[in-house]
C-alpha cells in the first residue's frame, strides 16, 4: 500500500520513534560480586588502623537510552573488618546507591564501558552509629555478550565519599575504637558478574 506524499514525513517520524521506543524498552538486571579496598582509619594517637579488604555484592538495574548509552541504578554493599585501638574486632558496613550514566563502546560481541555515578553512601559501624553521606563514582568495565539477552560483565570502580571527619561513627559513650583520617573516603572495587536483558 502506498503512503500519500504528505503522510511520508509522518510515517518516517513514527518509524523513528518506534525504533527509539524499542531501544528504550530494553531493561537489564546485573549481579556482580568481588573485592573492595578502602581508606584506612586512625586511632586517637594518630596511628594508622588498617581496614581489611571486604567482599562486596552489587545489583544494577539499567535501561537502554540509545545504542551507545544506558542509565543505571546501582546498589553495592561491602563489609569491612578492622581491629580498633581498643584491640576489639570491629565492622564497617557501607551501602552505596548510585545513579549512573554508562557509555558503551562496541566491537561486535565485546563492549567496553565507561560509567559516572552520583548518589549516597550509608555507613553503618556496628559498634557505633549510622550516617548517610554524598558520594560519586567512576568505573571502567567490559562486557562479553553471549547472546542478545546475556553478557559476562567485569568492572573496576572507584568511589569518593564526602564525609564529616568529626563524626563519632566509631564511638560509644565517648570511647572511640577509630576515627576517620580526613573528609574524603575512597573505596575501590573489582567485580565480575552476569547481566540479563529483558
Amino acid at each position: 500500500m502506498k503512503v500519500n506524499t504528505p503522510l511520508k514525513p509522518l510515517a518516517i517520524l513514527c518509524a523513528l520513534l518506534c525504533s527509539n521506543a524499542a531501544i528504550a524498552n530494553q531493561y537489564e538486571i546485573s549481579v556482580m560480586g568481588g573485592q573492595m579496598f578502602s581508606s584506612d582509619l586512625v586511632a586517637s594517637d594518630d596511628s594508622d588502623i588498617n581496614v581489611d579488604s571486604g567482599s562486596n555484592i552489587a545489583v544494577g538495574f539499567a535501561w537502554q537510552e540509545n545504542v551507545n548509552g544506558q542509565g543505571q541504578i546501582l546498589l553495592n554493599r561491602v563489609s569491612y573488618d578492622f581491629i580498633g585501638q581498643n584491640e576489639d574486632n570491629n565492622k564497617l558496613n557501607i551501602t552505596y546507591a548510585h545513579f549512573n550514566g554508562v557509555a558503551l563502546f562496541r566491537q561486535q560481541n565485546y563492549v567496553t564501558t565507561l560509567s559516572l555515578g552520583f548518589g549516597g553512601a550509608y555507613f553503618d559501624a556496628e559498634q557505633g552509629s549510622e550516617e548517610v553521606y554524598p558520594s560519586a563514582s567512576v568505573a571502567f568495565g567490559t562486557r562479553y555478550e553471549f547472546s542478545k539477552s546475556m553478557a559476562l560483565v567485569t568492572e573496576l570502580r572507584a568511589y569518593a565519599t564526602l564525609i564529616d571527619e568529626d563524626d563519632a561513627m566509631f564511638c560509644q559513650q565517648e570511647i572511640c575504637s577509630a576515627n576517620f583520617t580526613d573528609s574524603l573516603w575512597i573505596d575501590s572495587s573489582i567485580a565480575v558478574g552476569i547481566a540479563i536483558k529483558f
